[in-house]
């Protein structure tokens, strides 16, 4: 059958689930050799070498040995808090630590008026036109935003739902110990069906480590949560806030439930101490999430990963209100890891491309995620001699299939508003 005509794709309503069956020709999985993929109901059926007849009526993809990536997942995002598709405001935000940057941002979105439904659309459709089909985003639960924010990305999310995977964590940005409303904004979110509990810096933000601990592992445990903890703290400080999650998690019995975000102090200290801390991490399985800020030290991602460790990574904010500089792409932010941590060898590329697929799945828990038969369709096509080439050169994405629905197609996003 001939090439499909992409506008007449992309010009259908709903893209009804039958048209999730083809066949995609001569692409390359992982930048290996030529193979055809084969897809019916959305399932990857066979990869092989030179399939042939796919089926009355099955469309037919070329893809001109391009790359095959799985879907990429972004590990951390915060899908209500952008400025997408907005004018830019003039940034003056403060250098005088991250109290007073929150602070400040919060003055700044409340002050624009903006909607976290229409910004969560933006960013969800831009993710989807850069081949990412796996997000997990963190949503302010504070009281001066009341269930704005937490209503518009559950909107979102329903919206999107056959087309990307969302998942949700209840972040409570201004702490929860000196405010026993947010506590209650906090449950009250996980009833309305966020699946992660957030926290952050427990000894600087919140100034009662213990108390904080208890609460956001209180409430998780409780509800049957995974807990997702933004941690800047530096140096032994940010330290010791790993001993003292790594405690809960194994009196709790939640090994391979939490995860640290950030966790800058892990570039800090010194090697027998660091040492120290990859064991408690690896014995309770507790996930690190890293976004590459700028400017910080970074946890030293390849040692976790040789260590046993696992590590995922994300886009943090997008275009947002303290610099603005991050994009939705996760070759972009691959780049950068890779820039700050001077990985320039193609084994480290490649393994920050894993932490951005494969690993970053199964910290999301979807176990139907992978480039084998019977698994989910859910992929991204680009032009590439090797992978070392697309994240440097970070190309348009050819097609991006989720369940075997193209919902992406020259770097454009096909899904009607």
């Amino acid at each position: 059958m001939d090439q499909p005509d992409i506008k007449d794709i992309a010009n259908k309503s709903g893209f009804s689930k039958k048209e999730n069956s083809f066949l995609l020709k001569n692409i390359r999985p992982m930048g290996s050799t030529i193979a055809d993929v084969l897809v019916r109901d959305g399932i990857i059926q066979q990869i092989a070498v030179g399939i042939n007849d796919p089926g009355k009526g099955m469309a037919t993809f070329e893809g001109n040995g391009a790359i095959l990536l799985p879907g990429f997942v972004n590990a951390h995002a915060h899908l209500d808090d952008n400025l997408l598709g907005v004018p830019w405001p003039r940034n003056e935000v403060p250098a005088s630590g991250i109290e007073d940057m929150i602070a400040y941002s919060r003055e700044v979105w409340m002050g624009l008026g903006l909607s976290s439904r229409v910004q969560s659309v933006r960013q969800v459709r831009a993710s989807i036109a850069a081949g990412i089909t796996h997000i997990r985003s963190h949503v302010h639960i504070q009281p001066d935003y009341g269930f704005e924010h937490v209503e518009g990305v559950l909107q979102t999310r329903e919206a999107y739902k056959d087309l990307i995977d969302i998942q949700l964590v209840a972040f409570p940005q201004l702490g929860v110990v000196s405010d026993p409303d947010t506590l209650k904004m906090l449950e009250e979110a996980l009833n309305r069906g966020i699946e992660c509990v957030g926290g952050i810096d427990p000894s600087s933000r919140n100034r009662d480590p213990v108390g904080h601990l208890n609460a956001i592992f209180g409430l998780a445990d409780r509800f049957g949560k995974e807990i997702d903890i933004h941690l800047h703290e530096p140096g032994d400080l940010g330290a010791f806030a790993v001993e003292l999650i790594a405690e809960r998690t194994r009196a709790l019995g939640m090994q391979g439930r939490v995860t640290i975000s950030h966790v800058f102090c892990l570039g800090m200290v010194e090697d027998p101490y660091l040492d120290k801390l990859i064991d408690l991490l690896r014995e309770n399985r507790i996930t690190i999430q890293s976004a590459g800020a700028g400017g910080t030290p970074l946890p030293p991602i390849k040692k976790l990963v040789e260590s046993g460790v696992t590590v995922c990574i994300g886009t943090d904010g997008v275009r947002d209100i303290w610099s603005g500089f991050n994009s939705v792409d996760m070759l972009d932010r691959i780049r950068m890891l890779a820039y700050r941590l001077r990985y320039k060898r193609d084994d480290e590329i490649e393994m920050l491309l894993e932490l951005a697929t494969n690993t970053g799945a199964r910290v999301l828990g979807d176990q139907n995620y992978g480039f084998e038969p019977g698994r989910k369709a859910d992929f991204v096509v680009m032009p590439g001699t090797n992978l070392k080439e697309l994240v440097i050169d970070q190309p348009k994405r050819t097609y991006a299939f989720k369940r075997g629905v193209l919902v992406a197609a020259n770097g454009e996003c096909l899904i009607p508003v």
